[in-house]
């Protein structure tokens, strides 16, 4: 329920209290004793929905725009006539004033907006390097980008120019200075002690999963911008909303800054490329959601060319949000296809293997490297089985080759097979002997090898009760092979 305070100018309160008549509205009129331009104030209840219709009426009853109208939100009215107003003014739907209003207070002054969007985009750079998601989601609490979201909307809608170029611009000038912060953020930090030496920030799952945006990427910009509409429409749960907007920019474009820093254009793009993407998605979803929430312009003469702004500017939008998701489709597809080989790979090695029954034998794992920047870059898959075999028990020496020609023939394409083994030890009684200390080519101790690509300790089935031990590792890519073993077996 609102409570709606209205100024009546001299010689239009007859006219405004048939209108408030004419539509069934209790009030209560206050003679006005200030310097003379009013002659009273009216005050009544009315649904939300309702005080677009009201305020209408009173403005054909000569209640100019320059008069003074406070509309006030009201914690609890007591009174069996509400019911017969409900009824008259039903849904939820607040007025275009009190859009307009709202719009204009969600967007910053523009101090405050870049203190807190430099802010957030510091945090979500640190919880993109950390990893950490709950560091990224409060960065997003931080993050001050659902107000212009809203207000470039409701500008648009309301025919409010200015208000929809500010919240244009500082959407766009706002995504930018986040890019270029979390870029002299990574700069920074490369010069310091804070990360590793050498870190591929590609490797990080976080920042992985911004530089490789599918079409599902898509349903989190639409849902949040519709998301965002329906807060401010019923006055519900705003804040939150705009956490899930600044989620959909503001990590894109912490790793889009990242990816300049770290000289990676394949990461600064790909990001870029989201950011924009979720960008147009949030701005088309809350522009045509208002626009079928029945706002018009708060000046009924121009209406028609604010249809035509709306329609124009949908259409672009639109345009635009399709050429980008070339891009998108391009990963689902590639996302699609590396998800589907290594479920292949692991379904043909474990058939084979199963078939070949070698005794004492057992598989503890398969898996695959293989992402879609590999099919982009023409990259062979690499896929890494771990053996387990029996003490005293050498190693099969053709292991690895023959895996390799298996996949190559019934996945028609060619792959890098590595197969690691490893040694039960049951007893516990004996120390570990030290020649287990064998080197591959590389200079890496077997034991590293076997630890970076496959892990040591299988954690299912009967291989619960054994200590395992690297002992071997076997890799074939094409015509190419070689084998590394540990030159003595160790023994507890």
């Amino acid at each position: 329920m609102r409570l709606v305070q209205i100024l009546i100018p001299e010689g239009s309160k007859d006219s405004a209290l048939t209108a408030l008549d004419e539509q069934g509205i209790d009030y209560a009129v206050f003679e006005e004793v200030g310097r003379g331009d009013f002659e009273a104030m009216v005050q009544f209840p009315v649904p939300p929905s309702g005080v677009e219709t009201i305020l209408e009426r009173l403005t054909d009853a000569g209640v100019r725009s320059d008069a003074y109208t406070i509309i006030l939100p009201t914690e609890t009215v007591v009174s069996e006539r509400l019911s017969a107003l409900i009824e008259r003014f039903p849904g939820l739907r607040i007025s275009r004033e009190e859009l307009h209003a709202r719009a204009a207070d969600l967007a910053p002054a523009n101090s405050t907006f870049f203190a807190f969007l430099v802010l957030s985009t510091i945090i979500a750079t640190t919880g993109l390097l950390l990893d950490s998601a709950a560091t990224i989601i409060g960065a997003m609490v931080v993050a001050p980008l659902m107000g212009p979201a809203i207000s470039a909307s409701v500008g648009t809608i309301l025919d409010d120019q200015a208000m929809a170029s500010r919240g244009i611009t500082l959407q766009v000038v706002g995504l930018l200075a986040a890019i270029v912060t979390a870029a002299i953020m990574g700069l920074v930090i490369q010069h310091t002690i804070l990360i590793p030496p050498e870190l591929d920030i590609r490797t990080i799952p976080q920042i992985a999963e911004r530089t490789s945006p599918n079409f599902l990427s898509l349903f989190l910009a639409l849902g949040s911008g519709l998301a965002g509409v329906i807060s401010i429409i019923r006055g519900a749960g705003s804040a939150l909303v705009g956490v899930a907007i600044a989620v959909a920019l503001i990590p894109p474009a912490a790793t889009s800054g990242l990816g300049i820093a770290f000289g990676l254009p394949e990461v600064a793009i790909a990001a870029a490329v989201l950011v924009v993407v979720n960008l147009l998605a949030i701005n088309v979803s809350a522009l045509v959601l208002f626009y079928l929430a029945g706002f018009k312009p708060l000046d009924p003469g121009t209406t028609e060319g604010v249809r035509s702004a709306v329609v124009s500017r949908v259409v672009v939008l639109v345009i635009a949000i399709v050429v980008l998701s070339v891009a998108l489709g391009a990963v689902t597809l590639a996302t699609y296809q590396t998800n589907a080989f290594k479920s292949e790979a692991q379904d043909e090695l474990q058939q084979h293997f199963d078939e070949a029954d070698i005794e004492g034998v057992e598989l503890i794992s398969v898996t695959t490297e293989y992402e879609p920047a590999d099919i982009l870059h023409g990259n062979e898959p690499q896929v890494n089985v771990l053996i387990a075999i029996p003490r005293h028990m050498e190693a099969p020496p053709d292991l690895a080759q023959q895996f390799d020609d298996h996949l190559t023939e019934q996945l028609d394409r060619d792959v890098v097979v590595r197969v690691g083994f490893l040694e039960a030890q049951i007893s516990d009684d004996e120390p570990p002997d030290p020649s287990i200390e064998g080197t591959t080519s590389s200079g890496a101790t077997q034991g590293d090898v076997l630890a970076d690509h496959y892990g040591t300790t299988p954690q299912t089935g009967s291989l619960e009760r054994h200590r395992w031990l690297p002992l071997s590792l076997q890799a074939v890519s094409g015509s190419s092979s070689s084998s590394f073993s540990s030159g003595a077996r160790a023994r507890r």
